[in-house]
C-alpha cells in the first residue's frame, strides 16, 4: 500500500475546483482512495465565517467568560450543535448537527484569516461523491473519496484524523461470522477502515506541509455506497450516556 501526498500551492477559496487542482497535481488510477482534509472543503464551499458578523448572545457571553475564550466563537460552537457533552478546564466537547463528538462543533480558526473561522461542511458524505463524480466524468477512474479531520480521542492523549464523509467504500469492515485463525468464529469485530485510512494519510498530509490530499493506493477494498453514519454509534449502544 502507498500513501502518497498531493501538495497545493495557493489557497483554496469558493472559485476552485477541488477536482481539477487534484487532477492537474497527480496522475490517478483506478482504485485510488483520496483522502481530502475537511478544510480545503470547508473552504470551497463558502463554510468561512467572519466573526465581526456574529452577535454572541447572553448564554455564550457567559461561558466565554467562564473559560476566557472568544465569545463569538462560543455562539458558532452552539449554533453548530445539538447537544453540550462536557464542559470542564477550557474544553468544550459537543455533539455536533452532524452527530459528531468533538471539541469545538469542528469550528477551527487554524489555517484562514485573522478574525475568520471555518465550519465542518453541511453533509461531507454530498462533498465526497461529488469528488467522485466530477474525477469520474474527467478521468473515467472510478476511486473513493475519504473526507477528514483531526479529533481527539476519550481516554488518550494526542489527536488523529477521523473519516467525516465516505464516497465509494463502506466505512466499516464487519468480521461477523468469519473464522480466526484458530477456527473461532468472530462476532463483534468491526474495523473503522475509513478511520484508519484517514489517520495513515496524515502522517503524510501533516498540519503545515500544504498538503490537504494524499492518495492512498494498493488498498484493497471493495467499491460500495457507504455513509459517514455507520460509523456513529447509535444511543442504543452508548454505554456512557
Amino acid at each position: 500500500m502507498q500513501i502518497i501526498p498531493i501538495h497545493f500551492q495557493k489557497e483554496i477559496d469558493s472559485s476552485d475546483d477541488i477536482s481539477q487542482l487534484i487532477l492537474d497535481s497527480f496522475e490517478i488510477k483506478d482504485a485510488d482512495i483520496l483522502v481530502v482534509a475537511q478544510k480545503i472543503i470547508s473552504k470551497q464551499e463558502g463554510q468561512i465565517i467572519d466573526l465581526s458578523t456574529v452577535t454572541p448572545s447572553l448564554l455564550s457571553q457567559g461561558i466565554a467568560s467562564q473559560y476566557e475564550k472568544d465569545p463569538r466563537i462560543i455562539e458558532l460552537i452552539l449554533s453548530e450543535s445539538k447537544r453540550i457533552v462536557r464542559m470542564k478546564n477550557g474544553i468544550i466537547i459537543v455533539e455536533t448537527k452532524h452527530g459528531f463528538i468533538c471539541a469545538n462543533a469542528g469550528i477551527d480558526e487554524s489555517n484562514v484569516k485573522n478574525g475568520f473561522a471555518t465550519l465542518l461542511p453541511v453533509d461531507s458524505d454530498v462533498s465526497a461523491k461529488l469528488l467522485c463524480k466530477k474525477i469520474k466524468n474527467v478521468t473515467d477512474k472510478n476511486v473513493a473519496v475519504v473526507i477528514s479531520d483531526t479529533f481527539g480521542r476519550p481516554f488518550r492523549e494526542g489527536q488523529t484524523n477521523h473519516a467525516i464523509g465516505v464516497c465509494g467504500l463502506k466505512p466499516l469492515l464487519d468480521y461477523a461470522g468469519t473464522l480466526d485463525s484458530f477456527e473461532n468464529i468472530l462476532r463483534v469485530t468491526e474495523i473503522a477502515i475509513a478511520d484508519e485510512l484517514s489517520s495513515a494519510a496524515e502522517l503524510v498530509m501533516g498540519k503545515t506541509l500544504r498538503c490537504p490530499v494524499s492518495v492512498i493506493r494498493d488498498y484493497s477494498f471493495d467499491f460500495s455506497d457507504g455513509a459517514i453514519s455507520e460509523l456513529i454509534r447509535p444511543d442504543s449502544k452508548d454505554l456512557f450516556k
